[in-house]
C-alpha cells in the first residue's frame, strides 16, 4: 500500500478516536480531540502532496482520498448537531449531498469518465471545514476553565444560535446548489447510469 492511502486509511481510523474524546468529561481530552482533528486534516493535505510528488496517483486513491474526508466532515456535524450546536436537518443535507457525489464520482471513475472538481465545490469544501474548525474550536475553548473564565462573554457572543446558524445556513444553501451544478455538468453520466441500470430493471 503506498504511502497516500496509508494516510488515508490513518485519517478513517482517527475519526472514531476524535469522536470518543470530543465527548469525553475530561476538558484536557477535549483539547487532544482539537489536535486529533487537526492532524487528521493535515494528513489529507500531507497524502494530496505526496501522491502528486512522487506519481502515487492510483484509482483507489482517488475514491478513498475524498472518502475518508467525507467521513471525518460527517463526523465533526453529527457530534455538533448531538450537542444541540447546529441544526439537525441542515445535517442531513450535508452528509447526503456528499454520499450522494461520491457515489456519483465512484462510478465516474469506474466508467473511465473522471469528474472533475469545480471551482464552487472547492470552494463549499473549504467554507465547510472553516465553519467546521470555526465551532470545535470554540466549543473545546469553552470547556477550558481558565479561557471560560476570562473569555465566557466573548465565547457565548461567537457561539450564538444565529451566529452558527447563519454559518451553517451558508453552507447548506452551496451545498444545495454544488449539488445541482454537480447534476448538471454530469447530466449524460446521470442519463446513462438511469438507462443501463434502471430502465434495464423495469418490466417489459
Amino acid at each position: 500500500m503506498s504511502i497516500p492511502n496509508s494516510l488515508t486509511i490513518f485519517r478513517i481510523l482517527l475519526t472514531p478516536v476524535f469522536i470518543i474524546l470530543l465527548f469525553s468529561e475530561s476538558s484536557f481530552l477535549k483539547q487532544i480531540a482539537l489536535v486529533v482533528y487537526i492532524v487528521a486534516a493535515l494528513t489529507d493535505f500531507y497524502d494530496g502532496w505526496v501522491a502528486r510528488r512522487y506519481g502515487y496517483v492510483s484509482r483507489w486513491g482517488k475514491f478513498l482520498d475524498p472518502l475518508a474526508d467525507k467521513i471525518l466532515s460527517a463526523a465533526a456535524l453529527f457530534s455538533f448537531a448531538y450537542l444541540r450546536l447546529v441544526d439537525v436537518w441542515m445535517v442531513w443535507v450535508i452528509v447526503l449531498r456528499d454520499v450522494f457525489i461520491t457515489a456519483l464520482r465512484t462510478y465516474a471513475e469506474w466508467k473511465n469518465e473522471p469528474v472533475i472538481t469545480s471551482k464552487t465545490a472547492q470552494a463549499k469544501t473549504f467554507g465547510e471545514f472553516i465553519v467546521i474548525y470555526y465551532i470545535l474550536i470554540l466549543y473545546v475553548a469553552s470547556k477550558i476553565p481558565v479561557i471560560q473564565k476570562d473569555f465566557e462573554n466573548l465565547i457565548e457572543s461567537l457561539m450564538h444560535p444565529k451566529v452558527l446558524f447563519g454559518m451553517m445556513l451558508l453552507v447548506t444553501i452551496s451545498t444545495i446548489g454544488t449539488a445541482v451544478l454537480y447534476v448538471f455538468d454530469n447530466r449524460k453520466l446521470l442519463r446513462e447510469l438511469y438507462f443501463q441500470h434502471f430502465r434495464a430493471a423495469e418490466p417489459e
